[in-house]
C-alpha cells in the first residue's frame, strides 16, 4: 500500500472504506433516466423484456464480473424505459392549447404564498369533465385568487375550482419555473384560477399538520416581534419558507451561493436529528425508543414544512441510519445515500431532472465522498500538540483541538458542497459565485447552531412560561452573524458573475463526471497512485475554464 491511509501507520479513516452495492443499481438506472433526458428513446415493452433477460443473467452467472456488468445493463435498460414511460406521461399535454375549465383537484403539495389571498401548489386532476379522457391522474399545477377570508386548500383535501388550462412550455431549462415543473412529471398548470368550493375536506393527520405548523410560525416568533427582517429568515430556515424573505435578503443569499441554508434539506434534518439525540440522551432513553421518537418527530417536521421533496429524501436516508443506529449496526451513509437515492427514483423516476434531487444528492455525495474524508485526513497529519500525550492535555488545550477538529471539518464540508455548488449554480441559477465555497465554510456551521436554538425554542415544553424567547433571542445572535457575514462577502470584488454553459449539455456532463471522480476517489482511498484528492478539483476547473461564458 502506497497512500496515505497507511503511510503513516494510521489505521484508515474512520470515513472512509463504507461499502454501498446499492450503487450498482442506482448509478446505472440514473444513467438511463440521464439517457432519456438527452433525448434517447426506445420500445418500452422490448427493453423491459431485455433488462429482465439481463436480470436473470445476473444471477446465473458465477463470475463477479459478468454477473455485475449484467446486472448494471439490466438496470440501465430499466432507468430507460421507466424514463421513456414517464417523459410520455409528463409531456403529453404539450399539445393541448390553452381553455377555460372547471376541474375537481385533489390537492397534493402546498407552496408557500407572499399573500394571504394567494394559493398555489401542485394537485392531481381528481375530475375533468369535458376534457379528453387520460386527464384525470394527472399532476397540475395551480395558481388562484383567493376571496377574503377564505382559507387557502389543504393538502388531501378535494376542491373544485375554475380557471385557465394551459399546457406547460417543454424543453426549458431546469433553472426555470417550467423546467423546475416537467422535471416534477408537471403537464398543465391552471392559472387565473378560482377556488369555488371544498369537495373534500383534508384528511384529519393534515389539519393536525397546519395546526401545527401555526404554532411553530407562532413559536418562533416569539421575541422577535421588533426585528422582522431576522424573524422572517428564522423561519425560513427552520419552516423552509423561502418566501418570507424579503427580496433584498433572497438575493443576498443567491449572490452568495448560500440559499441552500432555507431548504429542508440534509443538513436541517441532520442537525434536528442530531439536538433530538441529544436531548434524548440526557433523559437517558434507550436506542430503540430513541431511534422511533427522532423518526417520528422528523417525519411531522418534513411534512409541517409541506413535505417537499428535498426533505423527504433526507428523511429517507436519515430512517436508514437510524434503523442501523437502533440495530446497533455499524451506521454507513454513504450505503444510506445510495439506497435514499434509488427508492426515490424508483418512487418517482422524474424526479432526476429536478434541481432539486440533482444538487440535493450531489452535495451530499461530495460532503461524505471528499469533504469529511479530507478533514479526517488534515487532521490526522497535522495533528495538535503532537509531543504531548492527549492524557495530560490541559482544559484549555482540549478546547482547543475540539474547536480544530470542528474547523477542519467545516472547512472540508465548505469546500466539498463548493465544488458542486461552482456546477450547479451556472446550471439552476446562470450565476457563479466563488466567495460562496468561502462563505459556506463559516455559514454552515453557524446556521446548525440556528437550527439548534429553533429545535429547542419549539421542544422545551412550557412549565408555567415560555422559553421560546430566550432560545429565539440566542439564534438571533447567530442570524445577525450570518447576514453580517453575507453583506461582507457580497461587497467582495468578484464575489458573484452572471455565467452560462456554452452548450446546455455541458452542465450535466460536467456534473456527472465530478460525481463519478468523487465516487472513485472514495472506492481508492483516495490513493496518490490514482491522483490523490486532485481530480475532482480538475474536473471543475476544466468545466470552469472552458465550458462557461461569463457575464
Amino acid at each position: 500500500m502506497n497512500d496515505d491511509n497507511h503511510a503513516d501507520g494510521h489505521p484508515l479513516d474512520r470515513t472512509l472504506g463504507h461499502r454501498a452495492p446499492l450503487l450498482w443499481l442506482a448509478l446505472p438506472f440514473m444513467g438511463g433516466l440521464a439517457a432519456v433526458g438527452a433525448g434517447a428513446s426506445a420500445p418500452v415493452a422490448a427493453t423491459l423484456v431485455i433488462s429482465l433477460a439481463l436480470s436473470a443473467a445476473a444471477l446465473a452467472l458465477e463470475r463477479p464480473a459478468p454477473s455485475l456488468a449484467a446486472l448494471a445493463g439490466s438496470m440501465l435498460l430499466a432507468g430507460v424505459a421507466s424514463g421513456v414511460s414517464h417523459r410520455g406521461t409528463a409531456a403529453s399535454g404539450g399539445e393541448r392549447p390553452p381553455r377555460a375549465i372547471h376541474l375537481s383537484l385533489r390537492i397534493r403539495r402546498v407552496f408557500p404564498q407572499g399573500s394571504p389571498l394567494k394559493a398555489g401548489g401542485i394537485a392531481l386532476i381528481a375530475d375533468a369533465r369535458g376534457l379528453p379522457s387520460g386527464l384525470a391522474g394527472r399532476r397540475i399545477y395551480y395558481s388562484a385568487r383567493l376571496r377574503p377570508g377564505q382559507p387557502p386548500p389543504e393538502r388531501t383535501a378535494k376542491v373544485a375550482a375554475s380557471g385557465l388550462l394551459v399546457a406547460v412550455p417543454r424543453g426549458r431549462p431546469a433553472s426555470t419555473f417550467y423546467g423546475s415543473l416537467a422535471g416534477q412529471g408537471v403537464g398543465f398548470m391552471l392559472v387565473r384560477a378560482r377556488i369555488l368550493r371544498d369537495e373534500e375536506p383534508a384528511g384529519a393527520y393534515y389539519r393536525f399538520c397546519n395546526r401545527l405548523a401555526r404554532r411553530m410560525d407562532a413559536l418562533l416568533g416569539e421575541g422577535l416581534g421588533s426585528h422582522p427582517e431576522l424573524a422572517a429568515m428564522y423561519r425560513a430556515m427552520m419552516l423552509g419558507r423561502k418566501g418570507d424573505l424579503q427580496p433584498g435578503q433572497k438575493l443576498l443569499f443567491i449572490h452568495s451561493g448560500a440559499m441552500h441554508l432555507f431548504a429542508i434539506n440534509g443538513v436541517h434534518i441532520g442537525m434536528v436529528a442530531a439536538a433530538l439525540h441529544a436531548m434524548l440522551a440526557l433523559l437517558r432513553c434507550p436506542r430503540a425508543p430513541a431511534s422511533l421518537a427522532v423518526l417520528a418527530v422528523l417525519w411531522l417536521d418534513v411534512d409541517t414544512t409541506g413535505g417537499s421533496p428535498s426533505a423527504v429524501r433526507a428523511f429517507v436516508m436519515v430512517a436508514i441510519l437510524e434503523a442501523a443506529f437502533a440495530m446497533r449496526r455499524p451506521c454507513n451513509p454513504v450505503a444510506a445515500l445510495a439506497g435514499s437515492a434509488l427508492l426515490s427514483v424508483l418512487i418517482d423516476p422524474m424526479d432526476f431532472f429536478s434541481a432539486s434531487f440533482q444538487m440535493s444528492y450531489a452535495v451530499v455525495c461530495a460532503i461524505l465522498t471528499l469533504g469529511l474524508p479530507l478533514a479526517g485526513r488534515l487532521e490526522r497529519r497535522f495533528p495538535p500538540f503532537p509531543d504531548i500525550p492527549e492524557a495530560s492535555w490541559s482544559p484549555l488545550q482540549r478546547a482547543s483541538a475540539l474547536a480544530r477538529r470542528h474547523l477542519l471539518q467545516a472547512a472540508g464540508i465548505g469546500l466539498a458542497a463548493g465544488l458542486v455548488g461552482a456546477i450547479t449554480g451556472i446550471q439552476f441559477f446562470g450565476l457563479f459565485a466563488p466567495v460562496g465555497v468561502v462563505l459556506n465554510i463559516l455559514l454552515v456551521p453557524l446556521a446548525s447552531l440556528a437550527i439548534v436554538g429553533g429545535c429547542l425554542s419549539l421542544a422545551i415544553p412550557h412549565w408555567g412560561f415560555s422559553a421560546s424567547p430566550i432560545f429565539n433571542r440566542a439564534a438571533a445572535v447567530v442570524l445577525l452573524g450570518i447576514q453580517a457575514i453575507m453583506n461582507a462577502g457580497s461587497r467582495m470584488p468578484g464575489a458573484w458573475m452572471a455565467a452560462r454553459f456554452r452548450a446546455g449539455w455541458i452542465g450535466p456532463a460536467a456534473l456527472a463526471t465530478l460525481v463519478a471522480a468523487l465516487i472513485a476517489g472514495y472506492a481508492s482511498g483516495w490513493s496518490r497512485a490514482r491522483g490523490g484528492w486532485l481530480p475532482p478539483f480538475l474536473v471543475v476547473a476544466a468545466a470552469l475554464a472552458f465550458g462557461v461564458k461569463y457575464g
